[in-house]
């Protein structure tokens, strides 16, 4: 039986459920979340500014090859969102311009790689968003097998198959698709008790007393005081 697959067929979210997530950003959908699912902060935003949301769809490639990302373009579709791992740890540049046009054809969003990429000045210029563990020019090969739709570790997080990944610059979360219309609904309600929040202390009010903060920090033994005693 064979040990490598590119398996055609993922579940999708739905997209308005997606877009929720999206316009929450990673931030508030990880607390949403029950502050599940959040990558290592290894894996960085190389550009500045960047919000997407999509499905996963997953890579496992062998250190140093890229034969597998270039298997993967095929399954990808509208909207998704490329997840790509090694199966030991590798920084080589196995993403850059070329495979960013093939997979802009085919309307995925952007890339998150637990590995390296480079073109990176071309990647910004295109303005192809992706999140990465290191920016590397050493180039691969294409020669090894791998699997294209399976469960993969990316910075110490599953991600499975049509997971719901969002990505911004504060890093990278990943949502079980059979979860994300319950975790977009506590976002929608977060975002909307931030905003009434954000009014109240750009009026003046202090954080200790619009979350309360006085009696646990005296329960704490935190003391107020003029002056340190003599």
């Amino acid at each position: 039986m064979a040990s490598h697959y590119v398996v055609r067929h993922v579940d999708r979210a739905a997209p308005d459920t997606v877009a929720v997530l999206r316009d929450a950003g990673v931030a508030t959908v990880h607390e949403a979340a029950g502050r599940t699912g959040l990558l290592g902060p290894a894996i960085q935003a190389r550009q500045s500014g960047t919000v997407i949301a999509g499905s996963a769809i997953t890579v496992s490639c062998p250190p140093g090859d890229n034969l597998m990302i270039h298997a993967a373009v095929e399954v990808c579709r509208a909207g998704d969102v490329l997840v790509v791992t090694t199966t030991s740890p590798s920084t080589d540049g196995m993403f850059g311009d070329l495979l960013a046009t093939s997979l802009r054809a085919r309307g995925v969003l952007g890339l998150v790689i637990d590995a390296g990429v480079r073109d990176i000045a071309t990647l910004r210029k295109m303005g192809f968003p992706v999140w990465s563990r290191a920016v590397h020019a050493q180039g691969t090969v294409k020669a090894s097998p791998g699997s294209v739709n399976v469960p993969v570790v990316a910075d110490g997080q599953i991600i499975r198959p049509g997971d719901i990944v969002v990505a911004d610059d504060d890093g990278v979360l990943a949502v079980p698709a059979t979860s994300g219309a319950e975790v977009a609904a506590a976002a929608a309600t977060r975002l909307a008790a931030e905003t009434g929040k954000r009014a109240k202390l750009a009026a003046g009010t202090l954080g200790v007393d619009l979350y309360q903060l006085r009696p646990l920090l005296a329960a704490l033994g935190v003391q107020y005081v003029d002056r340190l005693p003599s």
